[in-house]
Order: C-alpha cells, then sequence, then structure tokens
C-alpha cells in the first residue's frame, strides 16, 4: 500500500487526512474513496479541471500527464508546476503528499 498524505482542505478535509492507497487507483478515487468529496464535475473523463491537486511530495512516481491533461490544467485555478487532474494521476509505489488547491473553476459545486 502506498500512503497518500492529504494536506488540510477548509471544506473537504478540514483536518488533512492520511490514506492507504493500493498502487493503480487514481489519486481521484483514493480521495472520493474516504470520503473527501473532491470535485469531478467531468466524471473522471478529464475534460475539466474541478479533480485538480498539487503534489507536493512524491509526484516522480505517478504516470506522465498526456497532452490532453497538460491542456486541461493550462485552465485550473492555482496552477502550479506539481499540478496534476487527480482523476488522471495513478498512485504508484511511492508515497504523496497531496493538496487539494482552495478554489476550483467550477462556478457550482456539484454533489456527487
Amino acid at each position: 500500500m502506498t500512503q497518500v498524505v492529504v494536506l488540510p482542505h477548509p471544506q473537504l478535509c478540514p483536518d488533512g487526512a492520511v490514506l492507504d492507497v493500493e498502487p493503480g487507483v487514481s489519486i481521484c478515487d483514493a480521495l472520493l474513496d474516504a470520503d473527501i468529496e473532491i470535485e469531478h464535475a467531468c466524471e473522471k473523463s478529464c475534460a475539466c479541471t474541478t479533480c485538480h491537486v498539487i503534489v507536493r511530495e512524491g509526484g516522480s512516481s505517478l504516470n506522465e500527464a498526456d497532452e490532453l491533461e497538460e491542456d486541461m490544467l493550462d485552465k485550473a485555478w492555482g496552477l502550479e508546476a506539481q499540478s496534476r487532474l487527480s482523476c488522471q494521476a495513478i498512485v504508484a509505489a511511492t508515497d504523496l503528499v497531496v493538496e487539494i488547491p482552495k478554489y476550483t473553476i467550477n462556478h457550482a459545486r456539484e454533489h456527487h
């Protein structure tokens, strides 16, 4: 199991969290499985940026972002060099530290 540390987020995960995640699972699915309700307006099809995360540690172990993900990330609020769409970032064997940005470009939060 890979440890994914989720940094505190005021609404979604106020105290932060430490998750044990099976390699091969997307960061988005790992968060949702842990009842951290990260937005995913496009149902995880890489068609929006609402599941944007910043991988503070361990990002080099993730699968590489493809061209579509890179193009979508250009539209994300608070984009950083370590930004990924959590629906596309697949957990490997290296532990991760993940930050969920404070905002998304979504105008209305969808509950899933």
